[in-house]
């Protein structure tokens, strides 16, 4: 059995659009193998005929809440009727996405866990090999000394405008040398403030 999505490459409904786009999301997502007919092509009369004839809810969407026809998407398997656009996505709510649409058990995609891996760790790829793992750690170091270089090569930041920097017209190299200063500049105002109160 096969899933078949019946969809309009030419709608000007932008919501019909992204209700479209979110079932080929969400069936990929779930590996779920499945074919699209486009009815707006010129040649699929047939089955734009056969979905309108055989779908049993309209798929009203905000705009066009009671569409004279079925708007797409609407789903099927095979020749069985599944649903439209909002059964498909409470189905996908509750995560009954299978019996939504009508899968055998032999027709669900099953995911592999691998054994032996903890919470959180990555399993080990039978692919991957030893020179694999080495050339990967090489990059990474060339990537960390490409990083280290451009910041030497930045030119000094200039320090923001207190008492301290008019004065002197400093240029600091480094963030803990402009710590400094603004430190000492900063000390240097109380200090003032003492004196005139005083």
């Amino acid at each position: 059995m096969v899933v078949k999505v019946y969809v309009s490459g030419m709608s000007g409904n932008k919501e019909v659009k992204k209700r479209q786009q979110r079932v080929l999301l969400i069936l990929d997502s779930k590996n779920i193998k499945y074919e699209v007919l486009d009815i707006a092509e010129p040649n699929m009369e047939e089955a734009k005929d056969y979905m309108q004839n055989n779908s049993k809810l309209m798929g009203g969407t905000i705009g066009d809440p009671n569409p004279r026809h079925p708007l797409p998407p609407q789903i099927f398997n095979d020749d069985e009727y599944c649903g439209d656009y909002d059964a498909f996505d409470m189905a996908n709510e509750v995560d009954e996405m299978e019996k939504f649409l009508k899968l055998a058990l032999d027709e669900i995609p099953q995911t592999q866990i691998p054994e032996n891996v903890g919470n959180g760790e990555v399993p080990k790829s039978k692919e991957s090999s030893p020179e694999k793992v080495q050339e990967n750690g090489n990059d990474q170091d060339e990537a960390e000394d490409i990083v280290q270089e451009d910041v030497k090569e930045k030119s000094p930041t200039p320090v923001k405008e207190n008492d301290a920097s008019k004065d002197e017209g400093v240029t600091i190299d480094s963030d803990e040398e402009r710590d400094k200063e603004v430190e000492n500049g900063s000390k240097e105002e109380i200090e003032k403030e003492v004196e005139e109160e005083s």
